[in-house]
């Protein structure tokens, strides 16, 4: 019975190790990728940081994260925004919706007289259109 009791412990603590150590690799990849995608570090910081992460992953990852964190997050803050403004440009592109709110109002309109869609309809249509 001792036996289990042990081989569970040093499973768990295995656990542990393992997931501290993807949890580390997770951190000095993303380190290394936002350092290369930072446009305002001259090339020779960029050079002197990598060879710090190269050397010393850990408390490389450690001192980066604490020294260029906050502009780390604005960087990611931003790059994933102008992802979604695209994401959401070529969405308006693909449906055929970027026209201006009184094109999608005569275009409603030519609906209704045709008589393709009702008055209340053309009204949710509009209303959309103006929002």
């Amino acid at each position: 019975m001792l036996d289990f009791f042990a081989s569970f412990w040093d499973f768990l603590v295995s656990m542990l190790l393992i997931f501290v150590w993807v949890g580390a690799l997770i951190a000095l990849f993303t380190v290394i990728t936002d350092l290369f995608r930072d446009s305002g570090l001259p090339t020779w910081q960029k050079v002197v940081w990598f060879i710090a992460l190269l050397f010393l992953p850990f408390l490389g990852s450690l001192i980066y994260l604490s020294a260029r964190g906050k502009g780390m997050a604005e960087r990611s803050a931003a790059r994933a925004s102008a992802v979604q403004a695209a994401q959401q440009e070529y969405i308006r592109e693909a449906a055929g919706t970027s026209a201006s709110p009184a094109a999608e109002i005569e275009r409603a309109k030519a609906l209704l007289d045709a008589g393709t869609i009702s008055e209340q309809e053309y009204a949710s249509l509009k209303a959309k259109a103006l929002a």
